[in-house]
């Protein structure tokens, strides 16, 4: 099967804003400064759109050496690539590890955004926070602050059959992929065992269960109860859960090049 990557993504700090690329470097834990900052409470544990959907509305932008955050009504802040921080004890889901406190004046900005005390982590790169081994286990698959698996896959063909069913469409935003595909069947991602493109081997591990995050307004922060009542009807998976909406993938091989929007894929079937 034969596919064409459509439109790039990363999530520089977990559960803000995303950025379409045109590119984007490879790394072993994903494309490159994915969800690589993250916010947490005092207590160290992550906050997300789920606890905190107005996330939504802080737009990351990166250039080569700083992470710059924008939020409707506040002034612009900058974190320096190189900034070295104290290691603070963090936690998401189940995993317990130190991160890269960002210091005090953007902890500030955050708690002012959000109402509450935060402050904004980076991920510590001599760390390995390794994949369910249940899944991807033989590729040596870790990653930085995503859930579980650095990429999730999603095609096009998928969102406009959910579109179809829906009384008002979504954009992409409200489910976050990071690499869609153009020219396959609706949910033939679910059957791909393997994408290639650009010298660059991607490993789809695991169906996404869908959270209460895809009912978030990504442009207003508002809630609702759409895509999960739709999705429900048709895409509910009792082994995994829940509903399932795009494939959380792993990279397999070609850490350290660079994949574009354009570029042929070739995908190995499960079965």
């Amino acid at each position: 099967m034969i596919a064409t990557i459509a439109a790039l993504f990363v999530y520089p700090v977990k559960s803000c804003r995303g950025l379409q690329l045109s590119a984007a470097a490879v790394t072993e834990r994903g494309l490159a400064h994915d969800r690589e900052w993250m916010i947490v409470d005092d207590a160290g544990r992550f906050i997300s759109q789920r606890d905190v959907p107005r996330l939504a509305l802080i737009t990351p932008a990166l250039s080569a050496t700083v992470l710059e955050l924008t939020a409707p009504g506040m002034a612009d802040i900058t974190i320096p690539f190189d900034r070295s921080g104290a290691r603070l004890p963090i936690t998401i889901w189940r995993d317990s590890l130190p991160a890269i406190d960002q210091g005090d004046a953007v902890a500030a900005w955050i708690s002012a955004w959000i109402g509450s005390d935060a402050r904004l982590v980076r991920f510590d790169p001599r760390l390995r926070r390794t994949c369910n081994p249940a899944r991807g286990s033989d590729t040596g698959a870790h990653t930085a602050f995503a859930d579980a698996y650095p990429l999730l896959v999603l095609s096009d063909a998928s969102l406009a059959d959910l579109n179809e069913r829906l009384a008002s469409p979504l954009p992409q935003n409200r489910f976050r992929p990071n690499v869609v595909l153009w020219g396959i069947e609706a949910y033939d991602e679910d059957n791909i065992d393997e994408l290639a493109a650009a010298g660059i081997t991607m490993k789809l591990v695991k169906p996404c269960t869908r959270c209460l995050i895809t009912t978030s307004d990504q442009e207003t922060g508002e809630r609702g109860v759409e895509p999960l009542a739709t999705l429900a009807t048709y895409r509910m998976n009792d082994a995994f859960g829940g509903v399932t909406f795009g494939v959380n993938a792993v990279v397999a091989s070609g850490a350290g090049k660079e994949i574009h929007v354009g570029a042929t894929a070739s995908c190995s079937l499960r079965f």
